[in-house]
C-alpha cells in the first residue's frame, strides 16, 4: 500500500489539475477559428487538424512539473551528462565532421556545443516525445495557465502544416509542443529554421542537416560569440561572499580576479576583461562557474541554469576537456541513465508495473521506488539516488529468511 504521505501528494496533485472535457475543448476550438483565420491560417486545415481532438490530461499535469525547475541539480545532471551521452556525442562528431564544420562556418558555433544541444533535447534524435502535438497544444490553448501563449504555437505549428515544411502524420513531441531533433517550438522554427541540405523544406524532424544547422542559426542570433568559451569551472577562496553570484550579475573578469577566484582546472582565466558572472548552482560548497555570452545564448534556449549547464558541461566533454572537479554537496548523487535502468529493472522484478525499463524517472517509477523505501525504510520519497539503488541491490542479494 501507499505511504499516507505519498498517498496524500498524488491526492493533492490529481485534485488540482484544471479539467477539461471533449465539448469543452471542441466549443473552445470553434471559438478559436476566427483568430486562426486572422492569422493566415485557412479554415479547411484548421478543421481538418483539429475536429474530433480529444484533450490530453497529462499536459496539464506537466505545465506544473518540470524536471530542470524541481529535481536536485545533481539528479538532473546526473541523467543528461552521462558517459553514455558522451560516447555517443564523439561517435556524431566523427560521423557529421563535414556537416558541422560546414555549420561552424556558416553560423560561427563549435561542432560541440550544437551535438550537446541535439544530446540534451532529444538523445541525438532517440526521443522526439510522445505526445501528438495537436492534441497537446489544443489542450494548452483551451486550459491551465498561458493560454495565449500556447495558442500562438498551436498557429504557428498550423502555418508551419500549411507551408508544407512539415506533416502532421505522426507529428509528436513533449508536452509543451516543442519537436524535433532538438526540440523548437513551433514559433521558434517558423522564424529560426533553415534548410540545411537544400531540398527546399526545413524539416527539423527528418533531417538531420536542417535540426543541426538551425541550432547553430539560433545560437547565432541569440548572441553567440564565435572562438569564445561558454565559462570555466572556478575555485573559491576562503571566506568567499557568495552573495554575488547569479546570471545577471555581470562584473568585469579583473574584478572576479581581484576576488580570488582562479580556474578549477589549473589553467588561466582570460586575460580580457570582458563581462562575466558567478554561478553557484548548489551554494558555495558545491562547483563554481564563471561564465560568459556564450553560456547566455545556451541559456536561450530554455531558460533554466541546470539546463544550460547540461549542454555547457557535455560540450565540455565532448571536446575532450574532462568533467567537473568539484563534486555537488550531498552525500546521496544522482543516478547515470544505466543506474536508472538497473533501478527501474529491479522493481519490476519486485513486481511493480511501472513501464519500460527506459531510464526515465515517470510518476510509476517514483510511486513504486517510495514503496519500496518505505520497506527497506528509508525516506519514502520516491528519488532515484545512489543510497536508494544501493538500498535495492543489497536487498535483492539478501538471503531469504528461514521459516
Amino acid at each position: 500500500m501507499r505511504t499516507p504521505a505519498l498517498l496524500s501528494f498524488l491526492i493533492l496533485a490529481t485534485a488540482t489539475l484544471p479539467a477539461l472535457a471533449a465539448d469543452d475543448l471542441s466549443a473552445c476550438l470553434d471559438r478559436l477559428q476566427p483568430k486562426a483565420r486572422a492569422a493566415g491560417i485557412g479554415d479547411a486545415l484548421f478543421r481538418e487538424h483539429t475536429e474530433g481532438l480529444l484533450p490530453d490530461p497529462s499536459v496539464l499535469e506537466a505545465l506544473d512539473y518540470q524536471p530542470e525547475f524541481r529535481s536536485p541539480i545533481w539528479d538532473y545532471l546526473a541523467g543528461l551528462v552521462d558517459q553514455e551521452r558522451v560516447d555517443d556525442g564523439r561517435a556524431l562528431l566523427d560521423e557529421h565532421a563535414e556537416l558541422l564544420a560546414r555549420i561552424q562556418s556558416d553560423y560561427g558555433v563549435d561542432p560541440a556545443t550544437v551535438v550537446a544541444v541535439w544530446g540534451v533535447e532529444s538523445d541525438y534524435g532517440r526521443t522526439f516525445g510522445s505526445k501528438d502535438l495537436l492534441r497537446s497544444l489544443a489542450t494548452l490553448s483551451c486550459a491551465g495557465r498561458r493560454q495565449d501563449f500556447f495558442r500562438g504555437e498551436l498557429f504557428a505549428l498550423l502555418k508551419l502544416i500549411q507551408s508544407g515544411d512539415l506533416s502532421a502524420a505522426n507529428l509528436t513531441g513533449s508536452w509543451a509542443g516543442a519537436f524535433g531533433h532538438t526540440q523548437f517550438m513551433p514559433s521558434t522554427y517558423a522564424r529560426i529554421a533553415v534548410d540545411g541540405d537544400g531540398d527546399g523544406r526545413r524539416d527539423l524532424v527528418g533531417s538531420v542537416p536542417d535540426a543541426l544547422a538551425s541550432t547553430a542559426n539560433y545560437l547565432k542570433r541569440s548572441g553567440w560569440r564565435t572562438g569564445q568559451a561558454w565559462g570555466h569551472e572556478v575555485t573559491l577562496p576562503e571566506g568567499f561572499d557568495a552573495s554575488v553570484n547569479g546570471r545577471t550579475t555581470r562584473r568585469p573578469l579583473s574584478a572576479w580576479r581581484s576576488r580570488g577566484l582562479e580556474r578549477a582546472d589549473g589553467g588561466d582565466l582570460p586575460a580580457d576583461d570582458r563581462a562575466a558572472a558567478l554561478l553557484l548552482p548548489a551554494g558555495a560548497k558545491g562547483p563554481a562557474f564563471i561564465v560568459f555570452r556564450n553560456y547566455d545564448a545556451i541559456y536561450s534556449y530554455n531558460a533554466a541554469e541546470s539546463y544550460a549547464l547540461a549542454i555547457a558541461l557535455l560540450a565540455q566533454q565532448l571536446r575532450g576537456d574532462g568533467g567537473l572537479r568539484a563534486s555537488w554537496p550531498t552525500d546521496d548523487p544522482g543516478l547515470s541513465r544505466a543506474e536508472r535502468r538497473e533501478l527501474q529493472q529491479i522493481l519490476v522484478d519486485l513486481g511493480h508495473d511501472i513501464g519500460p525499463v527506459d531510464g526515465m524517472v515517470g510518476k510509476r517509477t517514483r510511486e513504486a521506488l517510495a514503496l519500496e523505501q518505505a520497506r527497506l525504510g528509508l525516506t519514502a520519497d520516491g528519488r532515484a539516488g545512489q543510497k536508494a539503488l544501493q538500498a535495492l541491490r543489497t536487498d535483492r542479494h539478501s538471503p531469504v529468511p528461514a521459516r
